[in-house]
């Protein structure tokens, strides 16, 4: 196992500091970040993306399971960290600086990489967004990404919950997500103000016969006037009536209550 110093005196060493305007709060607690990297399951040999790295605390952790990590990381503050790190480990980890919004990585890849990051908040959500529109099936393995509670519980929440809504029917109509791990407020520096979870998604077969561009429009209106019933909120959507006739779903129910699969079912129909 490669020694290394503890990550709080790196920080030290390096003069580094959380950015707000980055979004930053860092993870001290080793074993914490060890259970993060250990959800992708068994990393050795795998291709990691990690995004954000900052100073380099689950990137250690990922590394130290042996993982082969692209990061990429868009504060130059802490490249000199993240380069004693690869230093640590040698041929395991390649840096790019840069904006992880404005890259492509997929070709950075021979295979399908396990996409990990305690995610800026500020960037998140686009990230993964745009992670679960891509091609199907998609270029990556899985996703395993922090977020604040309130955006985890959006991408998990079933029918007649809350949170339940567009997000949620992105990510559950062709992938499986979970919560994880709960992440205690208290164990970043400096502490955000809500309380976070990591979340694991993994792809799976898209259903035959949909549209992702019709299923988009469908949600978004029917979640664009969430309080109104159907047959309101989806007028507007030529054969969007017809299609929830033909699927036996009531139109004056409201978006909150229809589940992925009937949204799916509608979307298939508009799709032909």
């Amino acid at each position: 196992m490669t020694e290394l110093p503890p990550l709080r005196d790196v920080i030290a060493r390096h003069g580094l500091s959380a950015s707000k305007a980055l979004g930053q709060n860092f993870l001290f607690d080793a074993q914490l970040l060890g259970r993060i990297a250990r959800i992708p399951g068994e990393l050795a040999g795998a291709e990691v993306l990690e995004i954000g790295p900052g100073p380099g605390g689950l990137t250690r952790a990922l590394l130290g399971a042996g993982a082969k990590v692209t990061a990429i990381e868009r504060d130059r503050r802490c490249i000199p960290a993240l380069d004693e790190l690869g230093a640590a480990y040698p041929g395991q980890l390649s840096l790019i600086e840069g904006d992880a919004l404005a890259i492509d990585p997929q070709p950075l890849f021979t295979g399908k990489p396990h996409i990990t990051a305690n995610l800026p908040y500020n960037v998140g959500t686009a990230l993964l967004v745009g992670w679960l529109s891509a091609e199907w099936m998609p270029w990556w393995q899985s996703l395993t990404l922090m977020f604040q509670r309130e955006v985890a519980d959006r991408i998990v929440a079933a029918p007649g919950a809350g949170a339940y809504g567009r997000l949620a029917v992105l990510a559950q109509w062709r992938s499986s997500p979970r919560i994880a791990m709960p992440v205690h407020r208290s164990a970043f520096t400096p502490p955000p103000k809500v309380m976070s979870a990591v979340v694991h998604i993994v792809p799976n077969e898209a259903p035959a016969g949909v549209k992702l561009a019709r299923l988009e429009t469908l949600t978004a209106a029917a979640f664009g006037q969430r309080r109104k019933m159907l047959r309101q909120s989806l007028r507007a959507i030529p054969g969007a009536l017809e299609a929830l006739e033909a699927e036996g779903i009531d139109p004056t129910r409201r978006a909150e209550t229809v589940s992925v699969a009937e949204f799916v079912a509608v979307a298939r129909r508009l799709s032909g």
